[in-house]
């Protein structure tokens, strides 16, 4: 079981990733045929896992 710190700490880090991802948007700056192909791998990986 986490503590309250550790689950405090991981918030935490979540909200700064999110907003990094806010800031960058790597994927959105991507060319059109990788974005293709990565949301194509994701849609493969989600069909696994279902």
């Amino acid at each position: 079981m986490a503590s309250s710190k550790q689950r405090a700490a991981a918030r935490r880090n979540i909200k700064k990733a999110a907003s990094a991802a806010r800031r960058k948007r790597t994927v959105a700056h991507l060319p059109k045929s990788t974005r293709t192909a990565l949301g194509k791998e994701g849609a493969k990986a989600a069909k696994r896992n279902r």
